[in-house]
């Protein structure tokens, strides 16, 4: 009865950067690494004007929508491939499910 019984109060949260969701820091951080890279300052304040404008747009897309949109988005809008075919669902080309 000495055990521990901690149980968390959320399994499925987004993974987060700080207090950003992953899918909205990712463009940021990813252009700021392209704008390191290019070596001058001109490039990496349009780089970080990039990539902040993207996570922008990207957090206003799923403001009010499901947690998991922008994995839902992806999956039925990018080629089924080996590496982002899922076996418990149908492939993302069927549309209209009967049965």
């Amino acid at each position: 009865m000495q055990a521990d019984t901690y149980i968390p109060r959320r399994l499925d949260d987004p993974w987060k950067i700080g207090f950003w969701d992953i899918d909205v820091a990712a463009p940021v951080i990813f252009f700021f690494f392209v704008g390191y890279l290019s070596s001058t300052k001109l490039a990496f304040a349009a780089c970080a004007g990039a990539g902040i404008f993207l996570s922008r747009w990207i957090a206003r897309i799923k403001a009010d929508k499901h947690q998991a949109f922008a994995m839902h988005w992806l999956y039925w809008h990018l080629p089924p491939s080996p590496m982002t075919a899922m076996r418990a669902t149908p492939p993302s080309h069927i549309r209209r499910m009967v049965g």
